[in-house]
């Protein structure tokens, strides 16, 4: 039998547990076990995907024991995941051992689940009071695994704060997790090193420590953890979706590609690869087969719009590339009725009418995005850039001027934009004076503009630096 990962999952103990209830199930004798092993086994069917099997094993220990707490803890956890908090509170009513941890963790997950923050930290405070000593370290550390993994990590480290320190993989786990939560990528990454000195061969570590890495952009770095994980498992979807997404940011787009498929075959139903896998063949101009796997994407997001003003967004592009503006734009609309951000699609519009010459029509689209954003100096920067993409280099110059007169004097955001559109209209003198600014404003924007221009061991604040005295005045 396959290996899970999960130490329980695969030990001897357990592997003959399920045996013995498999045969029992598939002879037909009566299942001698009761409500806790039965969940034991409905986990494990979940956890490897079976969940009809899943769902028998339930069944049967709600039978058994109507009142147990462990198979209506996966009930509870069941009905969280399908966003039905109500059937949580049901199931939650019906437990009878109301003295136990699981249920204060079970009530405590369904006030996270409602995001009533203060009033669940209020309650497992007032809990913690009637822990016996023994149990606290226990107690306080369960709680911040599930403020982690509701995404609270403030209130995870506050917990963490309580319990004695430990040098435990478990403990190091969750600090590397609500590291990570909190955004401090580099200490996340220290832990989850730690974590692989002592447990080489773990994928979970090996992907964690990819997503620390790839947060922090150190995209090369991530391909290698990805990679270390996907050597240990070749179908990982977790490695191999984190090392299509790295390449991806690299502009890597034909190995990207390839990671994007293999995670498909592994996870079919997910539309965000195969959103990407149509990004990547619009940036390798294979514009037709981004519109067929594009139109997939649509078919496996039916019911949720998670993805879909995306897909729409890089449908329209991909139309835009093969002369169909009209059908773009009537892709673009369809976003109307989806909770997205229509500034940014009446800028895309805008951009998208502009590359077919229509000039006019995209004007109407780029004064509406400005009109209508919250941020218009963002929004016109965009629409700047837009112009400038298209190639109308005299009209993004001039557009360019006028902004800088007007944003604050701390405004960060465009200098190198403007670099470059300098550089290449040859106006090496303004092209010098707002690589200056880009470099001491914007370094990350410098990266990502004006980076094709520079060596790559040199780093974005330097660019300036770099062209001291190289660069000829007009």
């Amino acid at each position: 039998m396959k290996k899970t990962g999960d130490e329980y999952f695969d030990s001897e103990e357990f592997r003959e547990m399920l045996a013995t209830y498999e045969e029992a199930v598939n002879t037909g004798q009566p299942v001698f076990m009761d409500a806790d092993e039965l969940a034991e086994i409905a986990d494990f069917y979940q956890m490897t995907e079976h969940y009809d099997e899943a769902n028998e094993a339930i069944d049967l220990a709600l039978a058994l024991s109507p009142g147990a707490i462990a198979p209506l803890t996966y009930k509870i956890h069941e009905a969280l995941w399908n966003g039905n908090t109500g059937e949580a509170r049901e199931y939650l009513d019906r437990i009878i051992e109301t003295d136990e941890p699981d249920y204060v963790y079970d009530k405590a997950e369904i006030l996270m689940a409602e995001e009533r923050e203060e009033e669940c930290d209020a309650y497992l405070q007032e809990e913690l009071e009637k822990v016996p000593e023994e149990e606290y370290q226990d107690y306080v550390i369960d709680v911040a695994n599930l403020w982690a993994d509701y995404n609270y990590p403030e209130k995870a480290m506050a917990w963490m704060a309580r319990a004695k320190q430990e040098d435990t993989p478990e403990f190091k786990e969750l600090m590397g997790r609500t590291l990570f939560g909190l955004g401090k990528y580099k200490d996340s990454e220290r832990v989850f090193n730690e974590l692989i000195d002592t447990d080489p061969f773990s994928k979970y570590y090996w992907n964690a420590l990819a997503s620390a890495q790839y947060m922090d952009e150190d995209f090369n770095n991530a391909i290698q953890s990805s990679e270390y994980a996907i050597a240990i498992d070749p179908k990982d979807p977790d490695g191999l979706i984190a090392k299509a997404n790295a390449l991806f940011r690299l502009n890597n787009y034909e190995d990207a590609l390839e990671y994007y498929r293999r995670y498909s075959k592994e996870v079919p139903d997910d539309e965000f690869a195969l959103l990407h896998q149509g990004s990547c063949l619009i940036n390798l101009e294979r514009s037709e087969e981004a519109a067929e796997v594009l139109q997939e994407a649509i078919q496996v997001a039916a019911g949720r719009e998670d993805y879909l003003s995306d897909i729409y967004q890089e449908l329209a592009f991909a139309y835009s590339e093969m002369g169909k503006t009209d059908k773009a734009i009537e892709y673009l609309d369809m976003t109307d009725t989806l909770d997205c951000d229509h500034v940014q699609i009446e800028v895309v519009k805008g951009h998208i009418l502009l590359t077919d010459g229509r000039m006019e029509e995209a004007e109407v689209h780029f004064k509406k995005a400005v009109r209508e954003s919250k941020e218009p100096l963002t929004t016109l920067l965009r629409v700047i850039v837009s112009i400038y993409d298209n190639r109308y280099l005299d009209a993004a110059h001039a557009l360019f001027t006028n902004y800088f007169r007007v944003v604050p004097k701390s405004h960060k955001d465009g200098y190198a934009y403007m670099a470059l559109c300098c550089y290449e209209m040859k106006l090496y003198t303004e092209f010098l004076e707002y690589l200056k600014k880009a470099c001491q404003r914007n370094p990350k924007e410098c990266k990502l503009v004006l980076s094709h221009i520079f060596p790559d061991e040199i780093e974005p604040k330097d660019y300036y630096a770099f062209l001291q005295g190289k660069v000829t005045p007009q």
